[in-house]
């Protein structure tokens, strides 16, 4: 992973959200959702304050990180699009949904499309099986998508 240089300003945000969990590690899984949401994602410079502020290893904040699905050490596009691969979904079509974006938007699982707008990834199971299969946009959630559907949604977001 390519190393960056966070700003003093990010240093001090990153400090800031720390101090508001009182810089207790227990609070680890807290601070990296609020650190995410304020920087897009979690780049090994910001794993390595977090730890350093709340007193646990960076070792540590990287197993949180890399265990859970919804924390990303990649920036994500704008409007990031998930698509379910639980079993209800994967049965009733979404690899079909999933080779659909892929194409539509020309970029692999885990990356983002070149101007920023989108990023494609695959979830294990987002709890809406009755609508599989289920795409999410961000945080809206689409049920029943099928390939033919893809275009819609792709253009929702590109007004």
């Amino acid at each position: 992973m390519a190393k960056i240089k966070l700003a003093k300003s990010k240093v001090e945000k990153l400090v800031e959200i720390c101090k508001s969990f009182d810089n207790k590690g227990s609070e680890l899984i807290n601070v990296l959702h609020k650190a995410q949401e304020t920087f897009g994602y979690l780049p090994a410079e910001v794993q390595e304050t977090i730890a350093r502020e709340l007193n646990v290893s960076v070792a540590h904040v990287y197993g949180v990180v890399t265990f859970y699905s919804f924390f990303s050490m990649v920036p994500k596009g704008e409007f990031p699009i998930s698509i379910c691969m639980g079993t209800a979904c994967y049965v009733r079509g979404a690899e079909k949904v999933l080779e659909e974006f892929k194409r539509q938007l020309n970029v692999p699982v885990g990356e983002t499309t070149e101007d920023g707008k989108f990023s494609i990834s695959c979830l294990r199971c987002v709890g809406a099986c009755g609508l599989a299969p289920v795409v999410t946009v961000g945080e809206r959630v689409y049920g029943r998508v099928s390939a033919g559907d893809v275009a819609d949604i792709i253009k929702e977001y590109q007004k």
